[in-house]
């Protein structure tokens, strides 16, 4: 049985640990971990920063999740963002995003939150149609930033 649930200080080493592997399957990143650690944590610490989420099944952490908070003045509400969502790879392609989904956007509704946004790498058209298949559109705006290295 799939649950979801809002995430502990103690699920921090899963999450860690999903955010290395993330970034390695996705953009051949090797993160450091002490900064990694210290992001995860600092989340735990302001729940200003957002809030993670975790699925379990038979007691194991499979899968982790952030959402982040954007202020809309169009709309004098937040936006979630979904952000570094991670399933265990044999855990894929089980209806586990959707559920974590399902689970974020029925807290979303009974709130004061103006929608849920979430950005993809652009050459991940399997994650592309799990999105779609939510009832998600691609919207009308290009996606531009500026990154440290």
């Amino acid at each position: 049985m799939l649950t979801v649930r809002k995430a502990i200080p103690e699920d921090a080493l899963y999450i860690i640990e999903f955010q290395i592997k993330m970034a390695w399957e996705t953009e051949k990143i090797s993160l450091d971990r002490d900064t990694v650690t210290r992001g995860v944590n600092a989340v735990f610490s302001d729940p200003h920063k957002g809030e993670y989420y975790v699925t379990e099944t038979d007691g194991r952490i499979v899968a982790s999740l952030l959402i982040t908070f954007e202020w809309s003045d169009w709309r004098n509400c937040n936006v979630w963002w979904f952000q570094s969502v991670y399933v265990m790879p044999e855990y894929r392609r089980k209806g586990i995003f959707r559920k974590m989904y399902t689970h974020i956007r029925d807290k979303a509704t009974g709130l004061d939150i103006a929608g849920l946004r979430l950005y993809v790498e652009t050459a991940n058209k399997r994650a592309m149609k799990t999105y779609e298949s939510l009832g998600m559109s691609s919207g009308h705006y290009n996606f531009y930033e500026w990154m440290r290295k």
